[in-house]
């Protein structure tokens, strides 16, 4: 047994300083990014949000709403490939990502998949646990079969295990373990890793070998999405912020006059009924189902989150996305904001 004492960091624990800017406005920030993926070789450009492949969330719905931003929709996995081949004729292959297991039976779908639908880019291979010597072989095999899609690998919170996935033939790794809003692995399990120093830590890895992550999970206002950036993660996947919009799956209710969408975590109790029957008996849940309040059309929101984070680049000098992370210096805070008046939202 041993103890780290080095100081960790979450998005709450920070706050941006603010300094000198040449900007004159918002409206000069340059909010799109443009990777050439290592193992992949192929180009991508657009703006470095994700949806997260939450079965709420990642829906086909979404993608066509998203795809109008060039920011990618991680689909949830248990979409038949009849269900997304008018999507890919929409032209939105460059803004959407199809999601896979480890299993024989992910791993097979996934074959077929690609089969019926070549013009798919991204690839999620997506688990709990990131740090497994099966799901390394896994990312290995499927980067030798698919030698030009771009593959997203993960979850990993650590440097050395974001390293390896990258080798293996990752072209993205994510990035966080029980930050999510819905997920209850730090609970259940006692595992976990502040999402902020997560985030600098795994990104400094990744640029060392070529790749890239995705800060996934932990964030809850659009502050937030910018700290991500300023940290150093290339894409910022949202779940909770996404949620309970129009175009996100779930039966619409009313609550004492307060319209609501279910959202959970693909973990919980109530995913694992819904698409295997029951939770098996060697786990546990590990993710909460919540009402979300309904919000509307999903434009609205990331007008919102990217009006944010131009603002940040405008406090900190950035010019651009890819500029915040060398202008940015973290100071650590004890409270975010003063909440007399009722907290922010």
């Amino acid at each position: 047994m041993r103890i780290e004492n080095d100081i960790k960091l979450d998005y709450k624990d920070v706050l941006f300083r603010p300094k000198r800017s040449t900007l004159h406005s918002r409206e000069e920030v340059d909010v799109s990014r443009k990777f050439t993926f290592k193992n992949a070789q192929q180009d991508w450009q657009g703006i470095p949000i994700i949806a997260s492949n939450m079965d709420t969330v990642g829906t086909i719905e979404m993608a066509k709403a998203l795809a109008q931003h060039k920011i990618i929709t991680c689909l949830h996995k248990f979409y038949t490939a009849e269900e997304l081949q008018p999507l890919f004729k929409d032209d939105v292959a460059d803004y959407v990502a199809v999601s896979s297991g480890i299993k024989n039976d992910d791993v097979e779908f996934l074959s077929k998949l690609t089969a019926q639908i070549p013009q798919i880019k991204f690839i999620c291979l997506d688990v709990a646990n990131g740090y497994t010597q099966r799901f390394a072989s896994v990312v290995a095999r499927t980067r030798d079969k698919y030698p030009d899609k771009i593959i997203i690998a993960g979850n990993v919170v650590t440097g050395e295990m974001v390293e390896e996935l990258i080798l293996r033939g990752a072209d993205i790794v994510k990035v966080g373990i029980g930050s999510g809003s819905v997920c209850t692995t730090r609970i259940q399990t006692g595992v976990g890793y502040p999402q902020l120093s997560a985030v600098i830590e795994c990104s400094d890895a990744a640029h060392g070998v070529g790749g890239q992550i995705i800060a996934d999970g932990g964030c809850v206002v659009a502050g937030d999405v910018a700290k991500a950036f300023g940290g150093g993660a290339d894409f910022a996947m949202l779940g909770g912020m996404l949620a309970g919009h129009e175009q996100c799956d779930g039966e619409l209710k009313e609550i004492d006059g307060q319209l609501y969408k279910v959202f959970y975590g693909m973990s919980s109790e109530t995913a694992m009924h819904k698409y295997y029957g029951e939770v098996a008996g060697y786990r546990s849940s590990e993710g909460k189902t919540v009402s979300v309040k309904y919000r509307g059309d999903v434009h609205h929101t990331i007008k919102s989150i990217l009006g944010g984070i131009r603002s940040t680049c405008t406090y900190i000098g950035a010019k651009s996305l890819k500029d915040m992370s060398k202008c940015t210096t973290f100071i650590r805070v004890s409270q975010q904001s003063n909440e007399v008046f009722g907290k922010n939202s």
